[in-house]
Order: C-alpha cells, then structure tokens, then sequence
C-alpha cells in the first residue's frame, strides 16, 4: 500500500519542522472529544510527518489515554512496570531531576523493539521542562535507509537481528524481572505507507543473526552511526504541557540530558502495534 502525502487538512493546521519530518498541530483541542474528521485528519498527519507535535495542551490521564486509542489499544511494556503510574498502568512517568543517577532515552532507540510486538507509537507530555535544554531529536529511518547504497539496501534485505530489553532496561529494572527479547527484521516495511525503514537501534539491539558476531558488530557499528545523521533528523524543543508523538515503526529518538540538574517530568502511552515485516 503506497501512502499519498495529503495536500490539505480540514481540521488542523500542520506546520512542518523540517521538509522531511515532524510537525505541529495547531488548531485542536485534546481535552476534548474528537470528530471522526479531526481523528481522520491527525492520522494522515502522522503517516505523513513521522512525529507530531501539540503545544498548550492540559491533559489528565484519562485524555492521554483517550488521545492514544484514536489510534488502536495501549501497549503496556513490561519492562517499564517500575515506572507505571499507581493506578493506570498504561501510563509511564518519565521524569528527571537533581536526584537522577540517568534518564530514560538517551540513546537512540525505537521504543520497545525488544517486544514481540513493538508499539506502534509513543505519546509523551510533559508538564514541566528545563529552560534551556531538554530536547528531543528525531530521526527518520526512511531517510536512512533510502540513503543507502542499493548494495547495502540488498546485503541487509532478509537478514534478521536480536532486540533484547536487558540492553536497556538489565540494570535498572528489579533484580529477576523477567524482560522480553524479540527477533525482527533489520529492514522492515511500514505497514500503512509501505515505505521500508531500517530497523535496528543501539538501545535494545545486540547481534544481526546467521551472520558472524565480528560481521554483526561491523554492520550494526555502521548502522548506528549512519542514522544519526543530521539531515536526517529533526529537533523538539519543550515548552510545558507540549506533546511529542512519534512513529516507532518508522523513526528513532534521543532525549538529550544536557538539562542536570533542572526537572523535566511528565507522562508517556504508547499504542499497541503488530509484529515487524
């Protein structure tokens, strides 16, 4: 299925972060119930952006959850069961300060790929952020893996690698837990615009299988690298009761920590999705 960038919207207004990626919805109110068009209209602005932004929107638990099954169930990771809000285990605290020994996110991940079925997308609001820092980049895997050679493209088609949340959650999460490990494809397909992404990350993922270790570590070293690249990527800088949510099938993000020792806190869903093609 070949998804058609849109035109226009009828609902909301979508200012692009860059020509490639990310953009801010205006125009809409997420304290309130939505009409089948304004839903209509934010998923083909997230087909076509990869990550979305809100600004000024006051959300209680109960809005944050009602925004994230606008677009299908919610993903409860069980890796983050440590951080699940009491009472709503659907939300996870993201949060930050003085006391912080690190932060979730710093190295460039797609959220949960360590899950059999990895969530389709993250929604982060934050209701307090440092002044200045405590930005989020984005970078699109699209954009990377177009930039690859059509050798590298063909050498990596069919090859599978290993995501294992012992990577990112092992030390932090309460002795004996069990975590998930998963094996996906390191070139995937988007299952709603049918572009293909590549598919591993530094934060979860260990080996490329059937392949040599020494021949893994070489592909993933370059992988790693190569999707950092600046002209791929775009740049969120917080603003209080602003919202990030991006697509873990077709992105991956880093939360910079250059804020210690500033709070930055808030809330995160995250929408369930299906297993990697």
């Amino acid at each position: 299925m070949t998804y058609e960038t849109p035109k226009t919207y009828e609902t909301i207004e979508v200012t692009p972060l860059t020509p490639l990626l990310g953009g801010e919805i205006s125009g809409i109110d997420l304290t309130k119930p939505l009409s089948n068009r304004q839903v209509d209209d934010l998923h083909r602005a997230f087909a076509d952006r990869s990550v979305i932004f809100f600004r000024d929107q006051h959300l209680d638990f109960e809005h944050h959850k009602t925004l994230a099954r606008y677009f299908g169930g919610i993903h409860i990771a069980p890796s983050t069961a440590p951080w699940q809000a009491p009472g709503h285990p659907e939300i996870t605290i993201i949060h930050a300060d003085k006391d912080s020994k690190y932060v979730a996110g710093e190295d460039w991940h797609s959220d949960m790929s360590c899950d059999p079925e990895p969530p389709l997308g993250s929604i982060l609001y934050l209701h307090t952020v440092p002044e200045p820092g405590g930005d989020t980049v984005f970078s699109s895997m699209y954009a990377a893996y177009d930039a690859l050679s059509e050798r590298m493209k063909a050498h990596l088609e069919g090859l599978t690698a290993v995501h294992d949340a012992v990577v990112g959650f092992g030390g932090i999460t309460p002795e004996g837990m069990k975590l998930p490990r998963s094996s996906h494809p390191v070139i995937r397909t988007h299952p709603v615009t049918g572009k293909k992404a590549i598919y591993v990350n530094r934060g979860f993922t260990t080996h490329i299988e059937g392949i040599p270790r020494a021949e893994s570590n070489a592909l993933l070293s370059y992988l790693y690298d190569h999707v950092q690249r600046p002209e791929f990527q775009c740049r969120f800088h917080w603003r209080p009761h602003s919202i990030a949510f991006w697509d873990n099938r077709s992105l991956q993000h880093s939360a910079i920590w250059d804020y210690f020792p500033e709070t930055r806190s808030g809330y995160r869903v995250q929408i369930s999705g299906d297993r990697p093609f």
